[in-house]
């Protein structure tokens, strides 16, 4: 099987966003990320997804977290949009529940060549502080609808409950990353067929 790897940069006035992405790894995750929470969602989703995932990234965080945040949604999406190619092969589909302790989060994901994003994550809206740094909350959902239209897939996110907005954020990443690793994966028996009876999924 060829390997599905994509390496992209994204630089503009606001950020600069190099990501390289094997979607056949082990878990292993490089980053060199300026936003502490966020860099533990991305090692989170590169561990529980077996995708291997270099990332290093700047941006302009004095004025707020969101440009960068959405920029990483976006490059990360692309990435897995050129790793992918034509798809062929591929299950498409996949699907998690993922607790983390009180919180349950749903991830469902169809790599259709359309991007339509719902995202129910029943966060505070509460920033999370450690130390002298904080994490928009409401940028999770922003990096999410990034990197559904770039990648070009349906997803689906939702917390069904939970009470701790980082239990419930990393629960989300979670879910995902395991959604995706089932929907990327290679099927033995059509590993030369697009799952689309149009027989294209782009």
């Amino acid at each position: 099987m060829e390997q599905r790897i994509a390496e992209i940069t994204r630089k503009t006035s606001e950020t600069n966003i190099s990501i390289k992405l094997n979607l056949d790894g082990s878990g292993v995750a490089k980053l060199d990320y300026p936003i502490g929470f966020m860099a533990h969602m991305l090692n989170a989703f590169t561990r529980h997804g077996l995708f291997d995932m270099e990332v290093q990234a700047t941006g302009d965080l004095e004025v707020d977290q969101h440009h960068l945040v959405e920029d990483t949604g976006i490059t990360l999406g692309q990435c897995f949009a050129r790793a992918l190619g034509e798809k062929r092969g591929i299950h498409r589909q996949g699907s998690c529940l993922f607790p983390m302790d009180e919180a349950l989060a749903r991830a469902v994901v169809d790599i259709s060549g359309r991007s339509f994003f719902v995202f129910e994550g029943r966060l505070s809206g509460t920033p999370l502080v450690s130390g002298a740094a904080s994490f928009q909350t409401d940028t999770i959902e922003d990096f999410w609808q990034a990197f559904t239209g770039a990648a070009g897939i349906s997803l689906h996110l939702d917390i069904l409950r939970g009470r701790s907005d980082h239990h419930k954020i990393e629960a989300m990443f979670k879910a995902a990353a395991l959604a995706l690793r089932d929907a990327v994966a290679i099927e033995p028996r059509a590993s030369d067929t697009i799952p689309s009876t149009k027989g294209t999924l782009i």
